[in-house]
Order: C-alpha cells, then sequence, then structure tokens
C-alpha cells in the first residue's frame, strides 16, 4: 500500500510537468494573444510618443523609439507563454541569464523609457491591464511635465579669445555688464593668445552684446552657444 501511495504521488508530481505539443497549442487562446498584441502596441505607441516629446539630446535616433514598441510587445508575449507553461517558465529563466546587452546607453533617461517598456509589457501579459494602461498614463504626464519644464533663465556658454590681458579684461567686464550671471568655467593661454569659456545666464532673449564683444579692440572672436548640461545652484 506505501509503495503504491508513493508511486500515484510520483506519477501526479510529474503530470505537473508533462509538455505535449498539442496541448501547448491551445494553451493561450486566441482572444487573449491578440487583446494583448494590440494593447502592447497601444501602449509601446505611447510609450515611443513620450519620448520623441521628451527627447533633449543632440541627435534624434528613431530607431530607439521603434526598439521601445518591439520590447513592449515582445515582453508582452514571453510573459504570456511563461504564464500559460510551468515547464517554458523555468527554461525561459535559463535561457534569458545568459543574454548580454552590450549597447552603451547615452542618455540616462533612456534607461527609463527601457524599463517602462518591460514592465508594461509584463504587467500587460499578467491580466493586469488597467494597472498598465493607468500606469503608463501617469508616468508619460510626470514625465511630459518634468522633461519638458524650462528653468528660469537659460544657460549659454560664451567662448572669447583674446589677444591680451587687457583685451581679456576689457571683454569679461563688457560681458558681466550685459548678462544677468557670468561664471568662468575654463581658460587656456599661450603666446598671444587667451581662450575663456564663461557660463552666462541672459536677462533677455537680445544676442546682440556678442557682435559688440567681438568689435572690441583684441578680441579675435566672440561665440555663444546653448549648453545643455547639469547646473547647481
Amino acid at each position: 500500500m506505501l509503495l503504491s501511495a508513493t508511486i500515484r504521488e510520483t506519477f501526479s508530481f510529474s503530470d505537473i510537468f508533462k509538455s505535449n505539443f498539442l496541448e501547448n497549442v491551445s494553451a493561450v487562446s486566441v482572444l487573449d494573444m491578440a487583446l494583448t498584441i494590440l494593447l502592447a502596441f497601444g501602449i509601446g505607441l505611447f510609450i515611443f510618443y513620450v519620448y520623441k516629446k521628451t527627447y533633449r539630446g543632440v541627435m534624434y535616433s528613431s530607431s530607439f523609439g521603434t526598439t521601445l514598441i518591439a520590447l513592449t510587445m515582445i515582453t508582452s508575449q514571453v510573459i504570456l507563454a511563461v504564464t500559460s507553461n510551468v515547464v517554458l517558465s523555468l527554461g525561459m529563466v535559463g535561457a534569458l541569464s545568459i543574454v548580454r546587452f552590450r549597447t552603451a546607453i547615452k542618455e540616462p533617461l533612456d534607461i527609463a523609457f527601457l524599463f517602462w517598456s518591460i514592465a508594461a509589457g509584463i504587467i500587460l501579459a499578467a491580466g493586469m491591464i488597467p494597472l498598465a494602461v493607468i500606469g503608463s498614463v501617469v508616468i508619460g504626464l510626470i514625465l511630459l511635465f518634468f522633461v519638458n519644464r524650462k528653468p528660469h533663465k537659460n544657460p549659454y556658454i560664451v567662448v572669447l579669445s583674446c589677444a591680451d590681458h587687457a583685451a581679456e579684461q576689457a571683454a569679461t567686464e563688457a560681458l558681466q555688464a550685459h548678462v544677468e550671471r557670468c561664471v568662468v568655467k575654463s581658460k587656456s593661454a599661450r603666446q598671444g593668445l587667451t581662450e575663456l569659456n564663461l557660463e552666462v545666464r541672459l536677462r533677455d532673449d537680445n544676442t546682440d552684446f556678442v557682435n559688440e564683444l567681438a568689435a572690441l579692440p583684441g578680441v579675435n572672436s566672440a561665440v555663444l552657444v546653448s549648453f545643455n548640461g547639469e547646473y547647481a545652484g
């Protein structure tokens, strides 16, 4: 009796991990597949839209935006398959553990969009559709508000090329008279030439002072460029 009970327990436990190709075909219904793919495409498209509106880098990459859509759809399909088969879920853990991504992320905000796409696909395939939709909308609105919020004063970098110390001093004093804030970021000097990089905050949108700086005696050139960096204070 003890042996037969052990055999029955063994067979019932092994039945959990029994896999058959024909059974796997109907493991996920067509309606579930179609609904998951359509919702994943819609959420991925919304993530792509938010990424496009909040991008503040130098060169926009449309391929990365397309990757966000594909990543949301692929993740949802993987999780949908995993939740329908125990054996597949164990094998998927082993398969994904050997995957390594070598592409460098240039913008820190891009990491948030990658995790957002993956999380949306996982939550959606798990059946938590309201959480996936409402959560994505809330995250998108927060990103649109904070990323596109402009600082009170736009920062710029002024590059001055001067022939001597007198020209440098005159150009610096003239610049301070036209801007609200002026901070020296770097200075390089060699025989007969001094170059200054100064961070400035303009009082208004008028940039005619650059022409005045370039016209000063001993000033070889004056360049004003926008600076998209991180600032403290």
